[in-house]
């Protein structure tokens, strides 16, 4: 009989590490492994000449972790372990979840998750091999978001604790939040041993009504100690997934907190046998784990050693006299997640030693035998075959607490992704919410987004397609007329390549214009980077080809043989390039991204771009103004030099203008209070996007349109003899 072996990574099994000697909630975790690997070796259908191991470890500490993952990888230990280790189970902790993954993605050893929520744990390129049996919390954030909307919260604050989980799900509810006008007056981070006063002195003076308390268990429990103290009432508090439907942080203390608390659950599961199994725990059946000792000496208020201040525990007490978290076992919700993870790696074992006609049903690869089964054949397995359900269902709670102390969950709604997008919120009963809840909380505030609501934006908008209908116009007429000396003149190909990128020009200051998202504060200021920089450097490229056309007018110079039309080309793309560069590393970083604003009015919220990266948008910025500059020196010192149509003069002026418009924006941008920002921006885009196209084109286009007999080889010939003279 072969075995085949998981590990499984959970707080507080064997030691008192972590100061979570009393975890029962883990304990019922480890105690649901047993009983669902005992199950699986019971089924005879199920790995048919095989069995499914496993070993316990304590994943509270980085020590402990790097213990587990170094077994994972060498293969277990022989004198508990016959068989070689194939996947690992755990941890409840997203941030655990993510350094463990980080140590066995690597060496594509499959890792399932029954409670690391967090989204960020989605990303396969970072963490390939992970897998959960519980929804991300995406899905959490987007129903919390849709239960606001639902009452029409608009105004709320949050209270949330450092770590992944929190971290993660406040930052993405945000997000979210922002695009369902839903506005977050504050998010203030609680800690356990510092940081209090900060977080009463914000609850007490915000004018919130409603608090999404997003943490884990063990902040929770923290948290609602210290809220013992206080009577803050008057707030509609919304709870996470991790510790609204624990029942246990009920106190008559706590009324005014938990009394009506909403929030999302799993929804209840049915596992036969499992709540009998939780129950006929003995310290006999764990004579190892001093976790199991601890929590028996809490439990029955006894004492495995003499002691004068407790009775002795005998070890055959009986769970069933007791109410505790472990031993409720009227419903199974997180527990149905950890019995599903095993039979995860149960049935990709199944699957992987199926075998037909010399190769694997499911792979389609060449059968492998029991004894050669390697964590990269069962993290293949995983990928090939669908083992988790896309589909999330939520339960929508509410909590109605009772006279004497306790409280009771009661199923209001619930969130189903299978459903289409109007249906995916529902809610089962609305008179159970108290009427002083659902009200319209941010009806003082407007929220505003930059112009919206201003006749600048029509206007901008305007302006913006007269200014490409202009380039279009113009394009059209150099096009027709491009074998004339006016168009040839200066490098045709420059020419057409800057009146697009000015079309692209005042194309960008329309993504200016509109809602923030986060893919609009992004593309907005990169857009306008890359555009101005194209654009700046074909007229840079113009301004060196008049400098080199005089030049190579000197007996024996060979000098526009360097600059042609191919280094034109080349020179144009490299300081566009740079550009790129710059915007790549400004969105890698820090990118821009929508936040709200309340500095400025008492009765607006103005929805904004924050630059995220100061250095990104002035190293943008900068870099603009270098070419520019650049441009301008170049253009004025080359403005009395004989070109036979005023080229330098133009782009003199043209640069003057760009020049003016930017150094004065800089002053304005910064001084412009809330959605004047914005304004000033597109200004200083349109102004000197017409700026270059009215100087250097329009005086060419009225030449090829009203002075035809000025756009001719023999009037060229004419201003060159004359200037000779």
């Amino acid at each position: 009989m072969w075995e085949y072996n998981v590990l499984v990574c959970t707080v507080c099994l064997n030691d008192f590490a972590c100061d979570c000697r009393w975890n029962e909630r883990e304990l019922r975790f480890v105690r649901t492994v047993r009983f669902t690997v005992e199950e699986i070796n019971r089924d005879t259908k199920l790995l048919p000449g095989a069995t499914l191991g496993y070993r316990l470890y304590n994943g509270c500490g980085s020590e402990n972790l790097i213990r587990a993952a170094v077994e994972a990888v060498n293969g277990g230990n022989a004198t508990s372990c016959k068989g070689q280790i194939q996947a690992l189970l755990g941890h409840s902790s997203s941030g655990v979840s993510e350094d463990i993954n980080l140590i066995l993605s690597p060496l594509s050893i499959l890792h399932v998750s029954h409670l690391s929520t967090c989204a960020c744990l989605s990303d396969k390129r970072l963490y390939p091999t992970f897998y959960r049996t519980v929804p991300s919390d995406t899905f959490q954030i987007l129903g919390l978001v849709q239960l606001m909307k639902y009452f029409d919260w608009r105004w709320v604050g949050i209270i949330y604790t450092k770590g992944l989980y929190a971290e993660e799900g406040v930052d993405k509810f945000i997000k979210v939040a922002i695009e369902e006008d839903i506005c977050v007056e504050y998010a203030v981070k609680f800690y356990k041993t510092k940081n209090w006063n900060t977080v009463i002195n914000t609850l007490t003076a915000s004018t919130a009504k409603v608090v999404l308390l997003f943490m884990s268990l063990s902040y929770t429990k923290s948290f609602l100690s210290k809220m013992d103290d206080y009577n803050i009432t008057g707030k509609q508090w919304v709870g996470s997934e991790a510790w609204i439907t624990q029942t246990d942080l009920a106190s008559v203390e706590r009324k005014h907190i938990l009394q009506g608390a909403l929030g999302f659950a799993l929804p209840q599961a049915s596992i036969p046998g499992l709540g009998e199994y939780l129950l006929k725990l003995k310290p006999a059946d764990e004579p190892q784990s001093t976790t199991v000792r601890a929590l028996w000496e809490h439990f029955f208020d006894c004492s495995f050693t003499p002691s004068n201040t407790s009775a002795m525990c005998n070890g055959t007490e009986d769970l069933r006299t007791i109410s505790s978290e472990y031993t409720d076992v009227t419903h199974f919700r997180t527990e149905i997640n950890v019995y599903k993870a095993v039979y995860s790696v149960a049935y990709a074992l199944h699957a992987l030693l199926q075998c037909r006609n010399g190769s694997n049903p499911t792979t389609g690869k060449p059968c492998v035998s029991k004894d050669k089964v390697k964590p990269k054949h069962v993290s293949c397995i995983i990928i090939t075959k669908t083992f988790f359900n896309n589909n999330i269902y939520l339960i929508f709670f509410f909590s109605s607490m009772k006279e004497d102390g306790s409280v009771e969950i009661v199923n209001i709604g619930l969130y189903d992704t299978s459903l289409p997008d109007g249906d995916k919120f529902q809610l089962l009963d609305t008179n159970i919410i108290w009427g002083g809840n659902n009200q319209k909380v941010c009806d003082m505030f407007t929220v505003v987004f930059h112009v919206k609501f201003s006749l600048y934006y029509d206007v901008f908008r305007l302006i913006s397609c007269i200014g490409v209908f202009l380039s279009l116009l113009i394009l059209i007429i150099f096009m027709t007329h491009k074998e004339t000396p006016i168009v040839k003149a200066n490098n045709s190909e420059l020419s057409f390549l800057l009146l697009f990128s000015l079309k692209l020009c005042f194309l960008c200051s329309l993504t200016f214009i509109g809602r923030p998202s986060q893919w609009s504060c992004m593309l907005r200021h990169t857009a306008f980077g890359i555009t101005f920089v194209l654009c700046i450097s074909c007229v840079l490229g113009k301004t060196i080809v008049v400098l080199m056309a005089f030049r190579a007018t000197l007996p024996g110079s060979r000098v526009m043989k360097w600059f042609g039309p191919l280094q034109q080309r080349l020179s144009v793309l490299m300081f566009t390039l740079v550009q790129i560069l710059i915007c790549i590393l400004w969105l890698s970083t820090k990118p821009p991204f929508p936040k709200m604003n309340m500095m400025y009015y008492n009765d607006k919220i103005i929805l904004e771009c924050a630059l995220g990266s100061a250095i990104g948008f002035w190293a943008v910025l900068g870099y603009i103004g270098l070419l520019a500059v650049l441009c301008f020196i170049l253009a004025f010192l080359a403005r009395k030099l004989p070109d036979s149509f005023n080229e330098a003069k133009l782009i003199t002026f043209s640069m003057l203008i760009f020049c003016a418009v930017w150094i004065a924006f800089i002053p304005a941008y910064v001084s412009s209070p809330g959605k004047f920002t914005v304004a000033v921006e597109i200004f200083a885009i349109l102004a000197s996007s017409y700026g270059l196209l009215i100087c250097i084109f329009v005086p060419k286009c009225h030449i090829i349109i009203f002075r035809p007999e000025q756009n001719s080889r023999k009037h060229m010939r004419v201003k060159i003899q004359a200037r000779t003279l």
